[in-house]
Protein backbone atom coordinates (compact mmCIF):
# COMPACT_ATOMS: atom_id res chain seq x y z
CA UNK A 1 0.00 0.00 0.00
CA UNK A 2 1.61 3.05 -1.32
CA UNK A 3 1.69 6.65 0.38
CA UNK A 4 3.17 9.81 -0.30
CA UNK A 5 4.67 11.26 2.31
CA UNK A 6 5.04 14.83 0.42
CA UNK A 7 1.89 14.60 -1.35
CA UNK A 8 1.35 18.77 -0.63
CA UNK A 9 -1.28 19.30 1.80
CA UNK A 10 -1.57 16.06 3.04
CA UNK A 11 -0.64 16.22 6.94
CA UNK A 12 -3.37 18.44 7.35
CA UNK A 13 -6.12 16.29 5.94
CA UNK A 14 -5.48 13.37 8.14
CA UNK A 15 -3.08 10.50 9.72
CA UNK A 16 -0.95 9.00 6.78
CA UNK A 17 -2.28 5.45 6.33
CA UNK A 18 0.66 2.61 6.99
CA UNK A 19 2.51 1.56 4.93
CA UNK A 20 2.80 -2.62 5.27
CA UNK A 21 6.21 -4.22 5.85
CA UNK A 22 4.17 -7.51 5.50
CA UNK A 23 1.86 -6.32 2.55
CA UNK A 24 2.90 -10.41 1.04
CA UNK A 25 0.97 -11.72 3.61
CA UNK A 26 -2.87 -11.89 3.64
CA UNK A 27 -4.24 -10.10 7.09
CA UNK A 28 -6.62 -12.24 9.13
CA UNK A 29 -8.89 -9.03 9.68
CA UNK A 30 -10.90 -9.23 12.68
CA UNK A 31 -11.85 -6.80 15.46
CA UNK A 32 -9.81 -5.78 18.69
CA UNK A 33 -11.39 -4.64 22.03
CA UNK A 34 -14.48 -6.68 21.81
CA UNK A 35 -13.99 -6.55 25.98
CA UNK A 36 -11.08 -5.44 27.83
CA UNK A 37 -9.96 -8.75 29.14
CA UNK A 38 -9.24 -8.90 24.97
CA UNK A 39 -6.54 -6.84 25.36
CA UNK A 40 -3.81 -7.47 28.34
CA UNK A 41 -0.72 -5.24 28.66
CA UNK A 42 2.01 -6.22 31.61
CA UNK A 43 5.03 -3.47 32.29
CA UNK A 44 8.17 -4.63 32.41
CA UNK A 45 10.01 -2.25 35.04
CA UNK A 46 13.59 -1.32 34.26
CA UNK A 47 14.30 -1.57 38.32
CA UNK A 48 13.31 -3.19 41.15
CA UNK A 49 12.53 -1.22 44.33
CA UNK A 50 14.70 -0.95 46.63
CA UNK A 51 12.27 -1.67 49.75
CA UNK A 52 13.11 1.93 51.20
CA UNK A 53 12.96 5.65 50.27
CA UNK A 54 10.37 7.88 50.35
CA UNK A 55 8.73 6.86 47.14
CA UNK A 56 6.00 4.29 47.61
CA UNK A 57 5.30 1.97 44.64
CA UNK A 58 2.53 0.24 43.43
CA UNK A 59 1.68 -2.44 40.88
CA UNK A 60 -1.91 -1.66 39.98
CA UNK A 61 -3.91 -3.00 37.53
CA UNK A 62 -6.80 -1.29 35.95
CA UNK A 63 -9.85 -1.37 33.36
CA UNK A 64 -11.38 1.56 31.93
CA UNK A 65 -8.91 3.50 33.11
CA UNK A 66 -6.69 5.57 31.19
CA UNK A 67 -2.88 6.95 33.28
CA UNK A 68 -3.69 9.81 34.12
CA UNK A 69 -7.07 9.21 35.32
CA UNK A 70 -5.54 6.76 37.35
CA UNK A 71 -3.10 9.54 38.53
CA UNK A 72 -5.52 11.71 39.84
CA UNK A 73 -7.34 9.32 41.60
CA UNK A 74 -4.11 7.91 43.41
CA UNK A 75 -3.22 11.57 44.20
CA UNK A 76 -6.75 12.04 45.77
CA UNK A 77 -6.65 8.33 48.03
CA UNK A 78 -3.25 9.39 49.71
CA UNK A 79 -3.75 13.31 49.93
CA UNK A 80 -1.01 14.46 47.53
CA UNK A 81 -0.40 16.63 44.43
CA UNK A 82 -0.59 15.20 40.97
CA UNK A 83 3.25 16.27 40.74
CA UNK A 84 3.85 13.75 43.55
CA UNK A 85 2.62 10.85 41.84
CA UNK A 86 5.10 9.38 38.83
CA UNK A 87 4.20 6.64 36.22
CA UNK A 88 6.87 5.33 33.48
CA UNK A 89 4.08 5.36 30.68
CA UNK A 90 0.71 6.11 29.57
CA UNK A 91 -0.99 3.26 29.35
CA UNK A 92 -4.07 2.08 27.20
CA UNK A 93 -7.38 3.07 28.82
CA UNK A 94 -9.45 0.35 26.83
CA UNK A 95 -7.76 -2.61 28.09
CA UNK A 96 -6.41 -4.65 30.91
CA UNK A 97 -3.33 -3.05 32.13
CA UNK A 98 -0.65 -3.39 34.77
CA UNK A 99 1.38 -0.67 35.45
CA UNK A 100 3.83 0.51 38.23
CA UNK A 101 2.79 3.92 39.86
CA UNK A 102 5.05 5.66 42.59
CA UNK A 103 3.79 7.85 45.14
CA UNK A 104 5.99 10.76 47.04
CA UNK A 105 5.58 10.39 50.72
CA UNK A 106 8.46 11.47 52.90
CA UNK A 107 7.92 10.36 56.04
CA UNK A 108 5.21 7.87 56.03
CA UNK A 109 4.40 4.11 55.25
CA UNK A 110 2.11 2.42 52.86
CA UNK A 111 0.31 1.28 56.41
CA UNK A 112 0.06 4.66 57.26
CA UNK A 113 -2.82 5.28 54.21
CA UNK A 114 -6.05 3.12 54.10
CA UNK A 115 -6.51 0.23 51.37
CA UNK A 116 -6.99 1.41 48.33
CA UNK A 117 -10.64 0.55 46.77
CA UNK A 118 -11.88 1.49 43.32
CA UNK A 119 -13.89 -0.60 40.96
CA UNK A 120 -11.59 -0.45 38.14
CA UNK A 121 -8.59 -0.80 39.65
CA UNK A 122 -6.60 -3.24 42.33
CA UNK A 123 -3.40 -2.70 43.62
CA UNK A 124 -1.36 -6.44 43.47
CA UNK A 125 1.61 -5.41 45.22
CA UNK A 126 3.35 -2.57 47.23
CA UNK A 127 6.83 -1.18 47.68
CA UNK A 128 9.41 1.38 48.58
CA UNK A 129 12.33 3.14 46.84
CA UNK A 130 14.44 5.94 46.58
CA UNK A 131 13.30 7.96 43.48
CA UNK A 132 10.03 8.95 41.97
CA UNK A 133 8.98 6.92 38.98
CA UNK A 134 9.63 8.67 35.59
CA UNK A 135 8.31 8.93 32.11
CA UNK A 136 10.67 6.18 30.72
CA UNK A 137 11.32 4.05 34.11
CA UNK A 138 10.45 0.87 32.19
CA UNK A 139 12.05 -1.78 30.01
CA UNK A 140 9.02 -2.78 27.84
CA UNK A 141 5.33 -4.51 27.93
CA UNK A 142 4.54 -7.86 27.42
CA UNK A 143 0.87 -7.79 25.28
CA UNK A 144 -1.52 -10.66 25.11
CA UNK A 145 -4.44 -9.33 22.52
CA UNK A 146 -7.39 -11.48 20.84
CA UNK A 147 -8.43 -10.78 18.18
CA UNK A 148 -12.47 -11.48 17.43
CA UNK A 149 -14.84 -12.27 14.27
CA UNK A 150 -11.94 -13.97 12.49
CA UNK A 151 -11.54 -17.52 11.29
CA UNK A 152 -9.23 -19.62 13.76
CA UNK A 153 -7.80 -21.40 10.76
CA UNK A 154 -5.98 -17.51 9.47
CA UNK A 155 -3.77 -18.26 12.47
CA UNK A 156 -1.14 -19.33 10.68
CA UNK A 157 -1.20 -15.96 8.09
CA UNK A 158 -0.72 -14.49 11.81
CA UNK A 159 2.26 -16.34 13.30
CA UNK A 160 3.42 -15.80 9.23
CA UNK A 161 3.55 -12.12 9.76
CA UNK A 162 4.46 -12.16 13.26
CA UNK A 163 7.83 -14.80 12.18
CA UNK A 164 8.53 -12.20 9.79
CA UNK A 165 8.39 -8.78 11.88
CA UNK A 166 10.66 -11.01 14.97
CA UNK A 167 13.24 -11.45 12.36
CA UNK A 168 12.83 -8.25 10.37
CA UNK A 169 11.65 -6.38 13.09
CA UNK A 170 8.40 -3.97 13.07
CA UNK A 171 8.03 -0.74 11.41
CA UNK A 172 8.10 1.62 15.02
CA UNK A 173 5.30 3.58 14.12
CA UNK A 174 2.95 5.53 16.55
CA UNK A 175 -0.79 3.92 16.90
CA UNK A 176 -4.10 5.94 16.68
CA UNK A 177 -3.85 5.84 20.09
CA UNK A 178 -1.90 8.81 20.11
CA UNK A 179 -3.92 10.96 17.61
CA UNK A 180 -6.83 10.70 19.52
CA UNK A 181 -10.91 10.44 18.85
CA UNK A 182 -11.01 12.49 16.29
CA UNK A 183 -7.24 11.51 14.65
CA UNK A 184 -6.35 15.39 15.28
CA UNK A 185 -4.06 15.56 18.20
CA UNK A 186 -1.10 16.06 15.85
CA UNK A 187 -3.42 19.21 14.45
CA UNK A 188 -3.68 20.78 17.76
CA UNK A 189 0.32 20.05 18.32
CA UNK A 190 0.65 22.08 15.47
CA UNK A 191 -1.11 25.08 16.48
CA UNK A 192 0.34 25.03 19.76
CA UNK A 193 3.58 25.17 18.24
CA UNK A 194 2.84 27.74 15.63
CA UNK A 195 0.97 29.76 18.70
CA UNK A 196 -2.70 29.51 16.69
CA UNK A 197 -4.55 29.30 19.80
CA UNK A 198 -7.56 29.60 17.77
CA UNK A 199 -7.27 27.00 15.65
CA UNK A 200 -6.09 24.91 18.18
CA UNK A 201 -9.78 25.74 20.26
CA UNK A 202 -11.17 24.73 17.47
CA UNK A 203 -9.76 21.46 16.35
CA UNK A 204 -10.09 20.86 20.44
CA UNK A 205 -13.98 21.72 20.71
CA UNK A 206 -15.48 22.18 17.22
CA UNK A 207 -18.02 19.08 16.27
CA UNK A 208 -16.21 16.61 14.37
CA UNK A 209 -18.06 13.30 13.54
CA UNK A 210 -15.72 11.13 15.46
CA UNK A 211 -16.07 13.17 18.53
CA UNK A 212 -17.05 10.80 21.57
CA UNK A 213 -21.08 10.80 22.06
CA UNK A 214 -20.65 12.74 25.60
CA UNK A 215 -19.33 15.19 24.30
CA UNK A 216 -20.93 16.28 21.66
CA UNK A 217 -23.88 18.70 23.06
CA UNK A 218 -20.96 20.85 24.51
CA UNK A 219 -19.08 20.79 20.96
CA UNK A 220 -22.32 22.13 19.47
CA UNK A 221 -22.87 24.95 21.75
CA UNK A 222 -18.85 25.81 21.62
CA UNK A 223 -19.68 26.51 17.72
CA UNK A 224 -22.85 29.08 18.39
CA UNK A 225 -20.21 30.29 21.26
CA UNK A 226 -22.63 29.92 23.89
CA UNK A 227 -19.21 29.03 26.05
CA UNK A 228 -20.88 28.54 29.96
CA UNK A 229 -23.39 26.24 28.20
CA UNK A 230 -20.25 24.11 26.31
CA UNK A 231 -18.63 24.47 29.82
CA UNK A 232 -22.06 22.62 31.73
CA UNK A 233 -22.24 20.19 29.03
CA UNK A 234 -18.62 18.86 28.55
CA UNK A 235 -18.20 15.64 30.55
CA UNK A 236 -15.28 16.61 33.12
CA UNK A 237 -13.35 13.33 31.86
CA UNK A 238 -12.76 15.56 28.89
CA UNK A 239 -9.95 17.08 30.71
CA UNK A 240 -8.21 19.17 28.47
CA UNK A 241 -11.82 19.88 26.60
CA UNK A 242 -13.69 20.56 30.05
CA UNK A 243 -11.04 23.19 31.52
CA UNK A 244 -10.68 25.22 28.46
CA UNK A 245 -14.18 25.45 28.10
CA UNK A 246 -14.60 27.15 31.90
CA UNK A 247 -11.84 29.32 30.82
CA UNK A 248 -13.57 30.54 27.81
CA UNK A 249 -16.92 30.85 30.05
CA UNK A 250 -14.90 33.07 32.65
CA UNK A 251 -13.90 35.40 29.45
CA UNK A 252 -10.17 34.48 29.12
CA UNK A 253 -8.55 35.16 25.14
CA UNK A 254 -7.65 32.10 23.51
CA UNK A 255 -3.96 31.88 24.32
CA UNK A 256 -5.01 32.43 28.45
CA UNK A 257 -8.29 29.36 27.59
CA UNK A 258 -5.11 27.36 26.34
CA UNK A 259 -3.02 27.37 28.94
CA UNK A 260 -6.00 26.24 31.05
CA UNK A 261 -4.63 22.47 30.06
CA UNK A 262 -2.56 20.02 32.16
CA UNK A 263 0.77 20.53 31.46
CA UNK A 264 1.25 16.99 30.44
CA UNK A 265 -2.07 17.05 27.82
CA UNK A 266 -0.51 19.92 26.32
CA UNK A 267 2.65 18.53 25.97
CA UNK A 268 1.31 15.05 24.60
CA UNK A 269 -0.41 17.12 21.94
CA UNK A 270 2.80 18.40 21.07
CA UNK A 271 4.21 14.79 21.13
CA UNK A 272 1.53 14.10 18.71
CA UNK A 273 2.59 16.58 15.64
CA UNK A 274 6.45 14.96 16.40
CA UNK A 275 4.41 11.10 16.13
CA UNK A 276 2.62 12.10 12.91
CA UNK A 277 6.01 13.28 11.38
CA UNK A 278 8.02 10.25 12.34
CA UNK A 279 5.38 8.84 11.42
CA UNK A 280 5.46 9.67 7.70
CA UNK A 281 9.61 9.70 7.62
CA UNK A 282 8.76 5.68 8.58
CA UNK A 283 6.48 5.19 5.64
CA UNK A 284 8.89 6.50 3.26
CA UNK A 285 11.45 3.86 4.87
CA UNK A 286 9.30 0.90 4.46
CA UNK A 287 7.92 2.06 0.62
CA UNK A 288 11.87 2.69 0.06
CA UNK A 289 12.76 -1.06 1.60
CA UNK A 290 15.30 0.61 3.45
CA UNK A 291 13.65 0.19 7.20
CA UNK A 292 16.46 -3.13 8.03
CA UNK A 293 19.47 -0.62 6.32
CA UNK A 294 21.71 1.61 7.05
CA UNK A 295 22.09 4.63 4.69
CA UNK A 296 24.76 7.34 4.13
CA UNK A 297 23.78 10.32 6.53
CA UNK A 298 21.51 8.14 9.05
CA UNK A 299 22.22 8.27 12.86
CA UNK A 300 22.19 4.67 14.35
CA UNK A 301 19.89 4.01 17.22
CA UNK A 302 21.59 1.93 19.88
CA UNK A 303 18.78 0.26 21.91
CA UNK A 304 21.30 -0.56 24.57
CA UNK A 305 21.70 2.86 26.23
CA UNK A 306 19.63 4.70 23.76
CA UNK A 307 22.00 6.68 22.28
CA UNK A 308 22.68 7.32 18.63
CA UNK A 309 25.95 7.23 16.04
CA UNK A 310 26.18 8.99 12.74
CA UNK A 311 26.82 7.01 10.04
CA UNK A 312 29.40 7.94 7.09
CA UNK A 313 29.91 6.77 3.05
CA UNK A 314 33.35 5.29 5.26
CA UNK A 315 31.88 3.62 7.74
CA UNK A 316 29.03 2.10 4.88
CA UNK A 317 32.82 0.94 2.88
CA UNK A 318 35.00 -0.21 6.37
CA UNK A 319 32.54 -1.25 8.39
CA UNK A 320 29.05 -3.12 6.53
CA UNK A 321 29.64 -6.77 7.58
CA UNK A 322 30.04 -5.73 11.56
CA UNK A 323 27.38 -2.94 10.73
CA UNK A 324 24.71 -5.76 9.27
CA UNK A 325 25.75 -7.72 12.22
CA UNK A 326 24.91 -5.79 14.38
CA UNK A 327 21.70 -4.65 12.63
CA UNK A 328 20.58 -8.35 12.85
CA UNK A 329 21.08 -8.93 16.58
CA UNK A 330 19.01 -5.68 16.97
CA UNK A 331 21.70 -3.64 18.91
CA UNK A 332 21.17 -0.81 16.65
CA UNK A 333 18.83 -0.05 13.85
CA UNK A 334 18.19 3.10 11.56
CA UNK A 335 16.26 6.55 13.69
CA UNK A 336 14.26 8.66 12.56
CA UNK A 337 12.81 12.10 13.77
CA UNK A 338 10.99 13.35 17.15
CA UNK A 339 11.40 16.86 15.71
CA UNK A 340 12.29 19.56 18.38
CA UNK A 341 15.08 21.92 19.29
CA UNK A 342 17.67 19.54 20.47
CA UNK A 343 16.89 16.74 18.59
CA UNK A 344 20.23 15.46 16.51
CA UNK A 345 20.16 15.85 12.80
CA UNK A 346 21.22 13.19 10.58
CA UNK A 347 23.16 14.33 6.88
CA UNK A 348 22.78 14.29 3.55
CA UNK A 349 19.61 12.63 1.79
CA UNK A 350 18.31 11.24 4.95
CA UNK A 351 18.57 15.00 6.52
CA UNK A 352 16.66 16.55 3.84
CA UNK A 353 13.73 14.21 3.67
CA UNK A 354 13.39 14.58 7.48
CA UNK A 355 13.57 18.31 7.14
CA UNK A 356 11.21 18.47 3.75
CA UNK A 357 8.53 16.21 5.87
CA UNK A 358 8.88 18.99 8.38
CA UNK A 359 8.58 21.16 5.61
CA UNK A 360 5.08 19.89 4.30
CA UNK A 361 3.11 20.16 8.03
CA UNK A 362 3.79 24.05 7.56
CA UNK A 363 6.19 23.93 10.55
CA UNK A 364 10.04 25.13 10.60
CA UNK A 365 12.90 24.19 13.04
CA UNK A 366 12.46 27.94 14.03
CA UNK A 367 8.88 27.92 14.40
CA UNK A 368 9.76 24.83 17.42
CA UNK A 369 12.42 27.12 18.63
CA UNK A 370 10.08 29.65 19.31
CA UNK A 371 7.34 27.86 20.91
CA UNK A 372 9.97 26.59 23.67
CA UNK A 373 11.03 29.75 24.43
CA UNK A 374 7.25 30.83 24.28
CA UNK A 375 5.32 28.07 26.24
CA UNK A 376 8.07 25.32 27.61
CA UNK A 377 5.77 22.34 26.78
CA UNK A 378 7.23 19.17 27.94
CA UNK A 379 8.54 16.80 25.18
CA UNK A 380 9.08 19.92 22.63
CA UNK A 381 12.87 19.17 23.34
CA UNK A 382 12.95 16.53 20.42
CA UNK A 383 14.96 13.02 19.89
CA UNK A 384 15.55 10.31 17.84
CA UNK A 385 13.22 7.45 18.15
CA UNK A 386 14.37 4.15 16.15
CA UNK A 387 12.31 3.10 12.90
CA UNK A 388 12.35 -0.37 13.66
CA UNK A 389 12.16 -2.79 16.47
CA UNK A 390 12.71 -6.38 17.93
CA UNK A 391 9.07 -8.37 18.45
CA UNK A 392 10.35 -10.62 21.30
CA UNK A 393 8.88 -13.94 21.94
CA UNK A 394 6.09 -14.28 20.18
CA UNK A 395 3.10 -16.63 20.34
CA UNK A 396 0.34 -17.32 18.11
CA UNK A 397 -2.93 -19.55 18.92
CA UNK A 398 -6.34 -20.03 17.28
CA UNK A 399 -9.16 -21.05 19.58
CA UNK A 400 -12.74 -20.86 20.78
CA UNK A 401 -13.94 -19.76 24.17
CA UNK A 402 -17.30 -18.56 25.93
CA UNK A 403 -17.09 -15.59 23.50
CA UNK A 404 -16.68 -17.08 20.14
CA UNK A 405 -14.03 -17.78 17.97
CA UNK A 406 -9.97 -15.76 18.69
CA UNK A 407 -6.77 -15.85 17.57
CA UNK A 408 -4.06 -14.59 20.57
CA UNK A 409 -0.86 -13.11 19.65
CA UNK A 410 1.34 -12.83 22.35
CA UNK A 411 4.85 -10.91 22.26
CA UNK A 412 6.72 -8.18 24.06
CA UNK A 413 8.10 -5.04 22.88
CA UNK A 414 10.70 -2.31 24.02
CA UNK A 415 9.13 0.63 26.03
CA UNK A 416 7.37 3.60 23.65
CA UNK A 417 6.16 0.85 21.28
CA UNK A 418 2.90 0.25 20.32
CA UNK A 419 1.42 -3.60 20.36
CA UNK A 420 -1.56 -2.20 18.15
CA UNK A 421 1.07 -1.14 15.38
CA UNK A 422 2.05 -4.83 15.52
CA UNK A 423 -1.39 -5.97 15.40
CA UNK A 424 -2.12 -3.83 11.58
CA UNK A 425 0.33 -5.40 10.33
CA UNK A 426 -1.39 -9.53 11.58
CA UNK A 427 -4.63 -7.58 10.48
CA UNK A 428 -4.55 -5.66 7.94
CA UNK A 429 -8.47 -4.17 8.32
CA UNK A 430 -6.60 -1.68 9.21
CA UNK A 431 -6.83 -2.44 12.57
CA UNK A 432 -6.27 1.79 13.18
CA UNK A 433 -9.97 2.42 11.46
CA UNK A 434 -11.44 -0.38 14.31
CA UNK A 435 -9.95 1.48 16.81
CA UNK A 436 -10.43 5.26 16.06
CA UNK A 437 -13.81 5.42 18.55
CA UNK A 438 -12.35 3.43 21.23
CA UNK A 439 -9.37 5.66 22.45
CA UNK A 440 -9.16 9.28 23.71
CA UNK A 441 -6.30 12.00 23.78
Amino acid sequence: MSNDMFEPGSFTTGVASPVYLTHKIQGIEGTLKQRPDDFLVEEIPLYAPAGEGEHIYLFVEKRGLSTLQLRDTLARHFGVSRKAVGHAGLKDKHAVTRQVISIHAPGRNPEDFPSFQHDRARVLWVDLHTNKLQRGHLAGNRFSIKVRDVDPLSVRNAKASLDMLARVGVPNRFGVQRFGNQMNNHLVGRALILADYQSALDLLLSPHPLAPEGSRDAREAYSIGKFADAAEMMPKVFKAEYHTLRALARGDAPPKAIRAIDPTAAGFFISSFQSAIFNQVLNHRVESGTLDTLEPGDLAFRFKNRTSFRITPEDLDSDAEALRERMDRFEIAPSGPMWGTTMPRPDGEVGARELEALARAGISPKDMELCEQRDAYPMIGGDRRPLRIPVIDPEVEGGIDEHGAYIRCAFELPRGSFATTVMDEVMKTSAMQDMENAHGS
